[in-house]
C-alpha cells in the first residue's frame, strides 16, 4: 500500500510539472486545410524570421557589428521591458557585466508582430525606441506579409518616416555608413 501512495504522489508531482511546462510552452493554433488539421507552434514564423534576418545581417556586417537576437537592454532611464526580437549593434559594442546592451550601441531593432492578440504594445515599443534614439526600427507582420521600416527618430518618442515593404521585396536597412539589404522572400506568412 505505501508503495502505491508513493507512485500516486510521484504521478501527481509529475502532473503538476507537466501542467507548468504546458503553461509556459508556446500555444498551438490549428487550421484546416482540405479537411486536414494542421497544428503549428505559435511563434514559429517569428523564430524563422528572426533567424533568417540575423543570418543575412551578420553576413553583410562582416565583423563591423553584430545581430543579437533577444538582446536585453539596459533598463536605466526607462522601465524595463521585453527584449527586442533582434537588435543590430555597432562595431565594438559589448554587453555590460549583467548582459545588458546600452541604448547608444543600438543601430537598428527588428520586431515581429504576434499573429494573434492586440498589437498595442508595439506602439509603446516604437515610442521607447525612438525616444532612446534608435535610428531604425523594423516591424515585421507575418499575418499581413509586410515589413515597416521606421526611421528618423524624434526625441518626443516618434519616428518621422515609415516605409512599408511587402514580403518578397528586398528590405533596406540604412545604418550609419552601411545599407543592409534583407531578402524577405523566405519570410513565412502566418494566418491572422
Amino acid at each position: 500500500m505505501p508503495r502505491r501512495e508513493g507512485r500516486r504522489h510521484d504521478r501527481h508531482r509529475h502532473d503538476r510539472h507537466d501542467r507548468a511546462r504546458r503553461r509556459h510552452a508556446p500555444a498551438r493554433r490549428g487550421r484546416s486545410s482540405a479537411g486536414t488539421a494542421v497544428v503549428t507552434p505559435r511563434g514559429a514564423a517569428r523564430r524563422a524570421i528572426v533567424l533568417d534576418a540575423a543570418r543575412q545581417i551578420e553576413d553583410q556586417l562582416a565583423g563591423r557589428g553584430a545581430a543579437v537576437p533577444d538582446a536585453v537592454l539596459d533598463p536605466s532611464g526607462a522601465r524595463p521591458g521585453r527584449a527586442p526580437d533582434l537588435v543590430v549593434v555597432g562595431e565594438g559594442a559589448r554587453p555590460d557585466g549583467r548582459g545588458h546592451w546600452a541604448w547608444p550601441d543600438l543601430e537598428a531593432v527588428l520586431e515581429v508582430v504576434p499573429a494573434a492578440g492586440p498589437h498595442g504594445g508595439f506602439a509603446e515599443r516604437l515610442r521607447r525606441y525612438a525616444g532612446h534614439g534608435v535610428p531604425v526600427c523594423v516591424v515585421v507582420d507575418p499575418a499581413e506579409g509586410v515589413c515597416t521600416v521606421h526611421s528618423e527618430p524624434r526625441p518626443a518618442g516618434a519616428y518621422h518616416l515609415a516605409e512599408r515593404i511587402p514580403f518578397g521585396e528586398d528590405l533596406p536597412v540604412q545604418l550609419p555608413g552601411l545599407t543592409l539589404v534583407v531578402a524577405t522572400g523566405g519570410f513565412p506568412r502566418e494566418p491572422a
